[in-house]
């Protein structure tokens, strides 16, 4: 089941983000930010894991990571992942920006699913 994608109006800006997760995650963020915790706050930064190469005289494509979120905390970068679920190409694109940026702070989080009790 895929998810429902949530406009924000901030500062008469719109914003769309892939989950009501998602979004709610960024206001929480931005009451760190006003509040000095975090700063420099942006939405979807993009990480080349994998640069473009070439195999067999073919030109093969870069491979993205896009984080959900990045600020600076105590002067070191983190860059956080909101999740409902992990798939098995997070799993791999998350690996992959771990290895290629050790010095940033990764920070998943996870959505609480609720369960029905009967």
């Amino acid at each position: 089941m895929g998810n429902i994608r949530t406009t924000l109006l901030i500062n008469e800006k719109k914003i769309n983000f892939d989950s009501k997760f998602e979004a709610e995650h960024y206001k929480e963020l931005l009451v760190r930010e006003r509040a000095g915790q975090i700063k420099d706050l942006k939405l979807q930064p993009s990480f080349v894991v994998i640069p473009e190469q070439f195999h067999d005289g073919k030109k093969l494509s870069k491979k993205i990571y896009k984080g959900d979120f990045q600020y600076i905390e105590n002067g070191r970068t983190v860059v956080v992942d909101t999740k409902g679920f992990k798939t098995e190409v997070y799993e791999i694109k998350k690996r992959l920006f771990l290895k290629e940026f050790p010095d940033i702070i990764f920070k998943e989080v996870f959505k609480e699913v609720r369960r029905a009790t009967r």
